[in-house]
């Protein structure tokens, strides 16, 4: 088997001009050729904000791009007519595209109405605050602009377990509708806030049986129409597990297809979350591994002073690697967002050879460490930041590694606070594979390691081109590798 690598295709500041879909079309030969096997690709649906929208605040699942909603009949990214294309060209090319599905909220709603509501202490969701009382709230997603094509749903109160926004009083807080199917919020795992079923916008309530099957008619319809692999599950701590294991055996079920899915249960500092989720879900889905992130962002910020030998601590590949997607940054980490969490540049290419060169995980590559990126946006401190993402120059180097190398058995030696090192022993399969990956966060370091016994009298050289030395492996399968101060080498076969 080939060694699989995903791509979050966008970042959080990709241009509104339009442009991703037909962008897609034309790289998906050349990232094929880079070995990258599957794209995500950001949420297609219209936005409460048209075509400024990250297409995280949902408004019509249905609208792809086709009609005119929300000032604009494209999305940020394009038409519906380029999204499909786009697909298929990268099919065509042999990567799988897997789609983003925001389903935890609506937002900008088409009107409002009298709701009984109780206002809720917003940072302990189970404490209310005041008795039921009537608010406007934004509830009534009718779509005026698609006419009722592909679905005739129309959302109400009924549909939605919390607001954030009283049209009457013009007020924000957290208000709990008391509809007929609770007075309070749903259960979910995560119980930062007392109960963090409220994120944002306009909350769905999986309670309403027609809303469980609209949303499933909507993934049929969505399948139908784009033809896609796969998933990625967006804000899956503040939803309920067992929607989710019902969507997803519906659209099994219905489309006989296995779907790839992956999920957004963002928790990096508690692991044991992750897995919560992943017992409660049965396995059905993958997770990023989020605690591995934030290990490899605090590695980067503190630099020597770091024990690389805990790198992997805590993290959902070391204990469940068959589910864990592996990342090193995405669109929420990236500087000025939601849940920044950076990964220094000096440290990128160790944190890509950890997810890319080992044995387990999933690896997703993110978008702005291939074509980097160029920003400004406001800080916390309410001041504009320019900011400015460069490429990660060894990356399509550790790509063509990942593909053509890193296979065979693994022995780790992470033995070290601040040199780090394993081997690949190589497969038949892939002529000429194994590797010898040594890293530093320090001083240059060296480390004795294991290739094989059939490498002895072997030469090996540094891919990556940090290190100028050869290594040749003894008689008994064993030689000591190299790297310089702060950075990271990775041996192959010299060739002939």
């Amino acid at each position: 088997m080939e060694n699989h690598t995903m791509l979050q295709y966008f970042e959080w500041y990709y241009p509104n001009d339009g442009s991703l879909w037909k962008k897609v079309q034309q790289d998906a030969a050349k990232l094929k050729e880079m070995g990258i096997d599957s794209i995500w690709l950001p949420p297609a649906h219209k936005g409460m904000d048209g075509k400024d929208s990250t297409g995280y605040d949902s408004y019509d699942l249905y609208d792809l791009g086709e009609f005119d909603q929300k000032g604009s009949i494209a999305t940020k990214y394009g038409t519906k007519d380029e999204y499909i294309q786009a697909i298929k060209a990268a099919q065509e090319a042999g990567i799988n595209v897997y789609v983003d599905i925001v389903l935890n909220h609506l937002g900008g709603a088409d009107d409002h109405e009298p709701v009984t509501v109780r206002k809720v202490n917003p940072e302990n969701r189970n404490e209310f605050i005041s008795e039921p009382f009537e608010i406007d709230a934004y509830t009534k997603f009718t779509y005026p602009g698609r006419g009722g094509k592909y679905s005739e749903f129309k959302w109400d109160f009924q549909c939605f377990t919390g607001v954030d926004y009283d049209a009457r009083t013009q007020e924000s807080a957290v208000y709990s509708i008391q509809n007929q199917y609770g007075a309070g919020w749903e259960d979910v795992l995560d119980t930062e806030n007392g109960n963090y079923d409220y994120l944002m916008l306009t909350d769905i309530d999986f309670r309403n049986p027609a809303v469980r099957e609209e949303l499933k008619r909507w993934g049929l319809w969505f399948y139908q129409t784009a033809g896609f692999d796969g998933l990625r599950l967006d804000a899956i701590k503040h939803m309920p597990a067992d929607f989710y294991n019902e969507w997803l055996d519906y659209l099994r079920a219905e489309t006989g297809k296995e779907l790839f899915t992956v999920g957004e249960y963002w928790s990096p500092y508690d692991p044991q979350a992750m897995l919560d989720y992943i017992d409660a879900t049965q396995g059905r889905m993958s997770l990023f591994d989020a605690s591995l992130q934030a290990n490899f962002s605090r590695a980067s910020k503190e630099g020597e002073q770091y024990d690389l030998s805990t790198i992997l601590d805590g993290s959902l590949v070391s204990v469940r690697p068959e589910l864990a997607v592996t990342l090193v940054e995405n669109h929420d980490t990236q500087p000025l967002q939601s849940l920044e969490q950076t990964v220094e540049p000096w440290f990128r290419a160790h944190a890509y050879a950890i997810i890319l060169l080992r044995e387990a995980g999933y690896p997703c590559v993110f978008y702005a460490d291939v074509y980097g990126s160029a920003y400004t946006d406001k800080g916390n401190d309410g001041k504009d930041h320019e900011v400015t993402m460069a490429a990660l120059p060894q990356l399509e180097a550790l790509l063509q590694l990942r593909k053509a190398f890193a296979y065979g058995f693994q022995r780790d030696y992470f033995d070290h606070p601040s040199c780090i090192g394993w081997t690949r022993s190589g497969d038949e399969e892939h002529q000429g594979s194994g590797l010898a990956v040594v890293l530093s966060n320090g001083e240059a370091g060296n480390k004795r390691m294991e290739m094989g016994a059939e490498f002895a009298g072997k030469i090996f050289s540094d891919y990556l081109g940090h290190c100028d030395r050869e290594v040749t492996i003894g008689e008994d399968g064993w030689a000591e590798f190299f790297c310089e101060a702060g950075s990271v080498s990775v041996y192959t076969l010299k060739a002939d």
